[in-house]
């Protein structure tokens, strides 16, 4: 037997061993079709949750093209469907960020269903074959490649297992009526997408199926059950284009309802879909990416160099069609009100978004984006000829840019455009605020090193004719400095000041077992972790997120009383990857369940992904998603959900950014801010920001660093963090695996002491993503060095999670040897110990 290395075997600690069944109140029963079906009945909150998150799914949806063909009469029963969506329908990502739900349909399935009769029966059947073959191929290529000296690293490398679409080139019907092609990808946590045919670009198969059927059938709809852009250049015969996203438990069902008109899309792109050789982001290397665009990520490039894009940020078609009317336009202080007008001027019901962008002055000192997004609102339902008055308000001062030199966020002087409309491409200048001179919005300081590099710059040539627009002057009074005061000190409570040395640290280490690699007892199935469990309080509960509440579906009671879960860390097609021979060293990583024990479930809700979310620019389904959040954490006992996430959609090679909102981050922090307030609605439910910051690479995601200016760092990644903790004030952060500028986000006391503490005033929990042992073992390069535990705690992270017996030591020797000073660890500790308390009501 080859040697296996598994010296991290502490990550079980956070899995392995679970307690306390959930409170399940079991009411009516209904059908439920599954692949792996349950036989309890379902419970009345799980029918509330999927009904209320129904009523909005057409919102989460984008129609790019339409030429009347759609929705379909109810006569046109007959259906051609075509695609590797068709049966591999994708409700969400992978990883972390999937749960285990009671049931999922394919849309097959539900087509069938409701009363469809589909043609395709033998192609899907042949489409299944070759899928399967090309499927067992990969599997035993990754098999081939095994690291048996590093075992347990090769399956961390493999956290998701996703393998391109492969080549079946099946018959199709060439004429028809009906035809529908649900084009599918997936993602996942730990993993990058690849540009490459069957990822980002369509395979050769499916570009000649889809123009066949848009050639031959006399209605064709293209159907992207995707979590991103996929390449859609050379497509231009393709009249009906709609973006289906990935919804959750009722995705199938969506577009069901979507074909024969008992919905209608009513989503706006929160993500430019462009050809992938006109993105501009450079996806870095295995150690560094250097955001070398600065500012200019998104629609901030592409409108700014004036790049022909195929589809711009905030577009979207509706089956009817609006008009929109700017009706008045104020300035008070520095707030900015426009009222407007939307018609439906169509035939269908609907409802339209309206979009307010804001143009700064661009000066040699300080260049600026064309514009940028700065506030929105959507209809009520609409139907034919009715309207919708409309209110859209800003602050100047929200939205100063950064001036690294003078370490200030400025308004320069010049002439400000606020500009209406319903995309990115489709606006209007609706009034000019004049700045008579520089004002000093909020004094700070840098917090990072120079990247080494300079921001690209990009300036359009678009000219606007402002003759007619209304202008106003600032008056330079109505905005008062700020200046940040990085002197104030911590709170310390006095309870944890009379505490020995040993019972501090305990407070800043995630529960784990007193043992070296052995297991704890968490409270909840499935629960993610938990913060140390002080004396006789109730323990503070983590679950995953933010597909939903990811704890345990499935479970069982030890013979010590004890609830076991049936699935461990890892999907099963990750656990597929390792050879027989090398099994029995990782028999760990393996789930096994008794014979004969009876299974218990708990059965919390799918929602969409979070880009499906924002696609549907309604706070009000945000704050519902929350709401929806928070009473299923109330009825499992859990206290922070790990979510919402918040970074931006840089590049759209990130695996994981079905896991965040945009590439925007006002619509990002605006979005999330909603979501916040219906979670935090139920007593002692909160959420936790995550990856802070500025992680937006899944590839050796610990040791990658984020090289970028100060400027970017603050005006984009930055920005929807602050903009929620502002608004919600949030339980919990959770900070980011990568680096910045060469220096270990959990050890950055700049962007963590400085910009989180004392600059944003945030005074809550700030906890490590999941640290496991050795690390750096999984870092094919070893440029960076390994996180330090007690340099987490000094730049006033004050967990390390989920914790372990190591972990501990090294944090007890550093106090000992005054590497870590008492302030430093009784601050942390303090923190803990509130919320502690605070969950005790």
């Amino acid at each position: 037997m080859k040697f296996i290395n598994i010296c991290l075997l502490s990550i079980l600690n956070a899995y392995l061993v679970f307690s306390l069944p959930a409170n399940n109140n079991d009411t009516s029963s209904v059908e439920i079709i599954n692949e792996e079906p349950t036989e309890d009945p379902i419970n009345d909150y799980e029918i509330e949750h999927l009904n209320t998150i129904d009523e909005h799914l057409g919102e989460c949806t984008v129609l790019l093209r339409k030429n009347g063909a759609f929705p379909l009469s109810s006569e046109e029963k007959e259906i051609y469907l075509y695609g590797n969506g068709i049966r591999k329908t994708v409700k969400g990502g992978l990883g972390s960020g999937d749960i285990s739900i009671r049931s999922f349909e394919n849309i097959e399935t539900v087509f069938n269903k409701n009363g469809f009769k589909v043609l395709t029966s033998d192609y899907l059947d042949a489409y299944d074959e070759c899928y399967d073959k090309a499927y067992k191929e990969y599997i035993k290529k990754l098999q081939s490649e095994f690291d048996y000296d590093n075992g347990y690293g090769y399956v961390i490398n493999h956290f998701s297992v996703v393998m391109n679409e492969p080549e079946c080139d099946l018959p199709v019907e060439e004429k028809g009526d009906v035809a529908i092609y649900v084009l599918s990808r997936n993602s996942g946590e730990g993993i990058d997408r690849n540009v490459e045919k069957g990822d980002v670009y369509l395979t050769d198969t499916e570009r000649k199926t889809i123009l066949t059927l848009a050639r031959g059938f006399k209605k064709f709809l293209l159907v992207l059950n995707t979590s991103g852009p996929v390449d859609l250049s050379g497509l231009n015969e393709v009249k009906n284009i709609l973006v289906l996203s990935q919804l959750g438990g009722n995705t199938s069902k969506t577009l069901v309802d979507l074909v024969t008109g008992k919905k209608y899309p009513s989503g706006k792109l929160a993500t430019t879909w462009a050809k992938y050789d006109d993105y501009f982001a450079n996806f870095g290397n295995v150690t560094d990416t250097d955001y070398v665009e600065g500012v200019y990520v998104g629609y901030r490039y592409f409108d700014s160099a004036d790049v022909k894009v195929l589809f711009p940020f905030g577009y979207g078609l509706g089956y009817t069609d609006f008009s929109i009317k700017y009706n008045r336009v104020g300035l008070i202080g520095d707030k900015v009100r426009v009222d407007a007008t939307v018609k439906n001027i169509g035939k269908y019901n609907g409802k339209e978004v309206l979009e307010l962008y804001l143009s700064k002055p661009s000066t040699k000192y300080l260049d600026e984006p064309y514009q940028e997004l700065v506030n929105f609102a959507k209809t009520k339902e609409l139907k034919p000829g009715k309207k919708d008055n409309l209110t859209l308000e800003f602050k100047l001062s929200d939205f100063a840019s950064y001036d690294s030199k003078s370490q200030s966020y400025i308004l320069q002087a010049g002439s400000y455009i606020v500009r209406i409309g319903n995309s990115s491409r489709n606006t209007v200048p609706c009034a000019v605020i004049e700045v008579p001179s520089k004002i000093i919005v909020k004094k700070v300081k840098n917090q990072l090193t120079n990247p080494g590099f300079e921001d690209k710059i990009f300036h359009s040539k678009k000219r606007d004719n402002l003759r007619r627009v209304k202008r106003f002057r600032l008056h330079m009074n109505s905005i008062k400095t700020e200046v940040v005061d990085y002197e104030k000190p911590f709170e310390i409570d006095e309870t944890i000041k009379s505490l020995t040395d040993e019972e501090k640290v305990k407070f800043v280490i995630g529960a784990h077992s007193p043992e070296p690699y052995g297991s704890y007892v968490y409270s909840v199935p499935g629960a993610s972790g938990e913060f140390y469990k002080f004396g006789d309080l109730k323990p503070v509960v983590l679950s995953d997120g933010p597909a939903g509440l990811g704890i345990s579906r499935d479970y069982y009671l030890d013979e010590d009383g004890n609830p076991q879960s049936t699935k461990g860390v890892f999907g099963q097609s990750t656990l597929d990857i390792i050879p027989d021979d090398a099994r029995p060293a990782l028999e760990f990583l393996f789930p096994h369940v008794p014979e004969g024990v009876k299974l218990l479930h708990q059965y919390t809700t799918a929602i969409p992904i979070a880009t499906a979310q924002a696609q549907t620019w309604n706070v009000e389904f945000a704050k519902k998603i929350g709401d929806i959040i928070g009473s299923e954490m109330t009825i499992f006992n859990i206290n922070l959900w790990l979510a919402p996430a918040l970074n931006i959609h840089r590049s759209i090679l990130n695996g994981r950014n079905f896991e965040y909102y945009s590439e925007d981050p006002y619509i990002s922090g605006i979005m999330a801010t909603y979501v916040a307030k219906g979670v935090q609605s139920h007593k002692n439910r909160d959420v936790t920001l995550k990856h802070y910051v500025a992680n937006n690479k899944e590839t050796n995601r610990s040791f990658n660093s984020s090289n970028m200016s100060e400027r970017a760092f603050r005006e984009i990644y930055l920005k929807g963090y602050e903009m929620i903790i502002k608004n919600t004030n949030p339980g919990a952060i959770m900070s980011s695996y990568n680096l910045i500028n060469g220096v270990h986000v959990n050890h950055h006391k700049g962007v963590i002491a400085n910009v989180l503490r004392k600059e944003l005033n945030y005074n809550n929990i700030v906890m490590t993503d999941w640290l496991f042992g050795n690390m750096s073992a999984n870092d094919p390069v070893h440029k960076y060095p390994e996180y330090v535990p007690y340099e987490i705690i000094k730049s006033s992270v004050d967990v390390i999670m989920p914790g372990s017996k190591d972990f501990y030591d090294n944090v007890l020797e550093a106090v000992k040897e005054n590497k870590l000073s008492m302030e430093d660890l009784e601050a942390s500790a303090t923190r803990i110990y509130n919320l502690i308390k605070k969950i005790q009501n």
